[in-house]
């Protein structure tokens, strides 16, 4: 849910927003509740582009992470982008998939390592995340910029200007 006082956003305008941040991100760490209920994450590449309205991710099948998202599916993705100051934290749903044409429209030659046999490897699954709500924060990265907001806020006591852009996007 989102923080007290932050609108919820909705929409394709929002929705956007948030795969344009996390497609500059590339790496999220994919946190799911795991042997005795344990959190587990786990860094984890974002596929190329967002599928069905989904975020995706290649996965070894052989994987203990497929277990345990089939038997709890509710994942956690943070994503961070210190450079640019840019953050995202997505909650939503796994499933996963072994679907040849999905894998074709994810696969990466950045995967091969991975997956010796390429799009057709036997041991290449499919982690497709339904995102349920993101919230991100996109400050700005310019170090003068935020120099002179924090040399301003010594000044004059007050809390530096331009904190970027902080939102809640619903999905649902």
């Amino acid at each position: 849910m989102a923080e007290t006082g932050l609108s919820v956003k909705t929409g394709p305008e929002a929705r956007a927003k948030v795969f344009a941040l996390v497609a500059d991100a590339h790496i999220a760490m994919m946190a799911n509740l795991g042997e005795h209920g344990r959190w587990h994450a786990r860094p984890m590449a974002t596929g190329k582009e967002p599928l069905d309205g989904a975020l995706w991710f290649l996965t070894d099948a052989r994987s203990g992470k497929i277990e345990e998202l089939e038997q709890e599916p509710t994942v956690l993705l943070a994503y961070s982008d210190e450079a640019a100051g840019r953050y995202v934290s997505i909650s939503g749903m796994a499933s996963i998939s072994r679907e040849p044409g999905k894998v074709r429209a994810l696969w990466s030659e950045a995967a091969r390592p991975w997956f010796p046999g390429g799009p057709d490897d036997p041991y290449l699954a499919l982690i497709r995340v339904d995102i349920e709500e993101a919230e991100y924060w996109d400050a700005p990265s310019s170090a003068m910029v935020s120099l002179y907001g924090y040399a301003k806020a010594m000044w004059t006591d007050e809390k530096p200007d331009g904190d970027g852009e902080h939102g809640t996007v619903d999905f649902s």
